[in-house]
């Protein structure tokens, strides 16, 4: 086990394209992701590009061994008065239990103190969880942060949370996330 159970994000592991925050999964914060018991988080090494037929292909994957406390959360620094989208890559083993009665849910807030805004992922509570790379919440239904004026504290916090059931779940697959500037909260 290693020294600290938890897994530190990796600034590395996160991209800016045009107007995208692109995460892989050394780029999350990962609690008990630090212990191969519990997380299997691919290593700096493991993440390097590879070259096959003149074609770059990277599969970077945090897979979930087992844990009781899923938490799984990212931060990016924001522009005032815009809106961003979180959207989770995610797929699940063959074999992964656990799942049937244990609510994930989506969070996010604006800055350390502000207020949490957050999605129940009904698309992780059917009875054949997806073994594909599937986008959560799926693009019909998307999960929308809205950053109104200039706050003090311009961090987006965001992540994937099922702290409340104490039951053990495995067999998840964590790609990666995308927060998308999408544009000028819409006034209501």
């Amino acid at each position: 086990m290693a020294s600290k159970p938890h897994h530190d994000a990796e600034i590395d592991a996160m991209e800016r394209v045009e107007n995208q925050f692109i995460f892989k999964p050394r780029a999350f914060n990962i609690v008990w992701g630090n212990d191969r018991r519990f997380w299997r988080i691919p290593s700096r090494s493991s993440s390097s590009s590879q070259s096959i037929n003149n074609v770059e292909k990277v599969e970077e994957v945090a897979e979930l061994v087992q844990v009781s406390w899923l938490e799984v959360t990212g931060s990016v620094t924001l522009k005032k008065s815009t809106s961003y989208q979180i959207t989770f890559t995610l797929s699940f083993k063959e074999k992964a239990s656990g799942w049937s009665g244990s609510p994930v849910y989506l969070m996010a807030k604006v800055g350390k103190k502000g207020r949490y805004k957050w999605r129940r992922l009904t698309e992780l509570e059917k009875e054949n969880l997806p073994k594909q790379p599937t986008e959560v919440p799926q693009s019909n239904s998307p999960f929308v942060v809205d950053v109104e004026g200039d706050p003090p504290d311009k961090r987006l916090y965001f992540g994937l949370y099922e702290v409340w059931t104490g039951k053990w779940k495995k067999g998840l697959r964590v790609h990666g996330a995308i927060v998308e500037e999408i544009g000028k909260p819409k006034i209501n």
